[in-house]
């Protein structure tokens, strides 16, 4: 594989060894467990699953027979509970996650590194639906985590747009919970009440190629105005305390991982279906990755300062945002973030 191309990668790469990691204070954790979700959206993780890229990095700092436990879960609300309950060690989900529970814990969890800033889109199957002003009061959108997850988050920022602030929750009643792929299946039934869902990839090319009518309402982008980070990893700051070379070693895989997407795609896209066993041909995910904005495996934050500023005005953040680097980990700060 050659080597990071881009500045943004040779900062990371200095982020490391700048703002890397001392001796920790106790003995670090041998095994970790981290959480994801269904989808594309999280490649790089299963590229650092297949190819042990987390425990080849924590090898060369030090820490022998170091052991990944990869564990998915359908919506970000499961992933932060296990989070604070202790029961997993990291998470790789959406932003919103981020910035709920970094003001929740009041500064106690904070991101390592971005992973994609893949585009979202609300699909619909109901052909009256062309905008989102053609919701109406019936109508049912599927979410992962209604009210918090990213696609919740978006539509509050979308109805604030249209209807004003003190609007931003006027499709909050409406949103259903559901995982991508529950989703999916509901899509795909002429009967479900669900005839909307905010997708996240590859759900939503799925959905576009086999539910007849279905087609695109918005796009994530059309909403936040600019790419948004989709999956990031994050761990409770004690955790980061504790276990340096850890986080050290995250980031790291996560660079490696995103290099090896954009230069070696094909073999990405057959890990990604060995871990996920998606049985979507290769052909159909490799064009899903052509389409506008879908190789955006990037480790710097994008579009969290927008997203936290429409949480603190609507009061769901009780401090007031200042920098998108108070949401992460020293270790990224050297990162081009907005």
């Amino acid at each position: 594989m050659r080597a990071l191309p881009s500045k943004i990668y040779r900062t990371a790469i200095l982020g490391l060894t700048l703002l890397g990691v001392g001796p920790a204070l106790a003995q670090e954790k041998t095994e970790i467990t981290i959480t994801r979700q269904p989808g594309i959206v999280y490649l790089p993780s299963h590229v650092m699953e297949k190819m042990n890229l987390i425990e080849k990095q924590a090898a060369k700092l030090g820490l022998k027979d170091f052991k990944v436990n990869w564990v998915n879960l359908s919506g970000g609300g499961a992933q932060t509970d296990a989070l604070l309950a202790g029961n997993i060690d990291a998470v790789n989900t959406g932003v919103g996650n981020l910035l709920l529970l970094n003001d929740r814990t009041k500064g106690g969890v904070k991101g390592i590194v971005a992973s994609s800033a893949l585009p979202l889109a609300l699909i619909s199957r109901d052909a009256n639906i062309k905008t989102l002003a053609d919701i109406k009061p019936s109508d049912r959108i599927a979410v992962p985590t209604v009210k918090v997850s990213t696609q919740a988050i978006l539509l509050q920022m979308a109805a604030a747009k249209m209807y004003g602030d003190k609007e931003y929750a006027k499709f909050d009643a409406k949103t259903v919970q559901l995982g991508h792929p529950d989703a999916f299946g509901a899509m795909t039934n002429p009967t479900s009440e669900i005839r909307n869902h905010f997708a996240a990839p590859p759900f939503q090319f799925r959905e576009l190629k086999s539910v007849p009518g279905a087609h695109i309402v918005v796009q994530s982008q059309d909403i936040i105005g600019s790419p948004l980070t989709q999956s990031q990893f994050f761990c409770t700051t004690k955790f980061a305390d504790a276990n340096p070379k850890a986080i050290q070693a995250i980031m790291a895989a996560t660079l490696e991982a995103q290099a090896f997407i954009r230069e070696h795609t094909a073999d990405a896209v057959k890990m990604y279906k060995e871990v996920t066993h998606d049985t979507t041909s290769d052909a159909d995910l490799l064009s899903y990755l052509k389409e506008p904005m879908m190789m955006e495996f990037n480790p710097q934050p994008q579009g969290i300062m927008k997203f936290a500023q429409h949480l603190y005005k609507i009061g769901t953040l009780k401090t007031e945002p200042k920098s998108w680097k108070d949401y992460y980990l020293p270790i990224a700060h050297n990162l081009p973030g907005n």
